[in-house]
């Protein structure tokens, strides 16, 4: 028999959907993702991108203070092991997830912890292949894969996530570590110039590292950029490593020219911000929904999650190239799950 509703993808938007789903009695389905390295290594772990953040300041009702004795509580032995100790103070990426994964499963969610391989969206029921190999029917999908971000790919931006080495201003810039001092944006395009800016209102300093000798970005955003007198730009160079300790976390980085490949520079700094970009996690969908020319998935109805192909939805990152935050994905993971009751009651009468 099809599921009324299939989740695919268990952050923030996930989540949300997964628990407006179960209280309109639809017993959603939420298949999470696989917790293998792979996932790991490639920014797509369960849980989405919260669960390699690790302090969350901005999601509202959150403030700061000592949950352990509720996570305590709330949270299962086993999860609470593969969380880890409370950092005592406001609350974690993993924590506040396992806090929306325990709320959706207290409403009725069953969960599958699966990669979905494969789709058909051409006959309805709706087929899903997953990668152990089942087949599932469903009368309705939501898609919340979200989009993971693009790091150089140095083995010492992987040693410093989290301990410096970010690749959101507005998610981290604001943070103890980054205030009133340097900070270190690699990039060139429009991204790169609104993630310095912003950092601008924080840090001491900020560095812009560029390969070229001109930004990608637009005129206006390079101009506001170029004009700010906090922000200074190493043209023609690149990162060639980030430096830093296992106490302090990133300490700088160190640079090298693209014109004289022998000429490096040392860095001092205290945050490392990537801004190349992100990639959605749509791989598995090409030829089945709508995208944009980054990947993206495109809402067919204006401020509905609507995709291409009806009683397909979108929620979260997948969907949203510009704001990017736990807390629009949550709103539009609970639009994505109100949006498939509707299709569903119409289906009925």
């Amino acid at each position: 028999m099809a599921e009324k509703v299939v989740i695919i993808g268990s952050g923030p938007a996930g989540w949300t959907a997964a628990i407006y789903a179960a209280r309109a009695s639809l017993e959603p389905l939420c298949i999470e993702g696989e917790m293998t390295q792979e996932n790991w290594d490639l920014g797509r772990p369960p849980l989405g991108q919260l669960a390699i953040t690790t302090e969350v300041e901005n999601f509202p009702g959150f403030p700061s203070g000592n949950l352990e004795s509720y996570l305590d509580d709330a949270i299962a032995d086993d999860r609470r092991r593969i969380m880890g100790p409370h950092q005592k103070e406001g609350v974690s990426g993993p924590e506040l997830m396992e806090l929306m994964r325990q709320q959706a499963i207290n409403f009725g969610t069953r969960t599958m912890m699966e990669d979905v391989v494969d789709v058909d969206f051409s006959q309805r029921p709706f087929i899903l292949k997953t990668s152990n190999g089942e087949t599932i029917e469903a009368q309705s999908v939501i898609v919340a894969t979200g989009a993971r971000a693009n790091y150089l790919g140095l083995d010492s931006e992987k040693k410093f996530k989290n301990a410096g080495v970010s690749a959101c201003a507005v998610c981290d810039g604001a943070l103890p570590r980054f205030r009133d001092q340097p900070l270190v944006v690699v990039g060139g395009g429009d991204s790169a110039m609104e993630e310095s800016d912003y950092l601008s209102k924080f840090g001491s300093k900020v560095y812009i590292v560029h390969r070229r000798e001109e930004f990608r970005a637009s005129k206006v955003m390079a101009e506001r950029a170029l004009k700010n007198p906090k922000i200074e730009v190493k043209w023609n160079s690149v990162i060639d490593e980030v430096l830093g300790d296992d106490e302090k976390g990133v300490t700088g980085v160190r640079i090298r020219s693209t014109e004289d490949d022998a000429k490096t520079e040392d860095i001092p700094a205290s945050g490392y911000f990537a801004a190349i970009g992100h990639t959605p996690n749509t791989e598995f969908l090409k030829g089945h929904l709508e995208m944009n020319e980054k990947g993206y998935l495109k809402w067919s109805v204006p401020f509905r999650t609507n995709t291409s192909v009806e009683g397909v939805f979108a929620a979260g990152d997948v969907a949203d190239d510009y704001y990017r935050q736990a807390i629009t994905a949550a709103g539009t993971g609970c639009m994505a799950a109100l949006d498939a009751e509707r299709y569903l009651s119409l289906l009925e009468s």
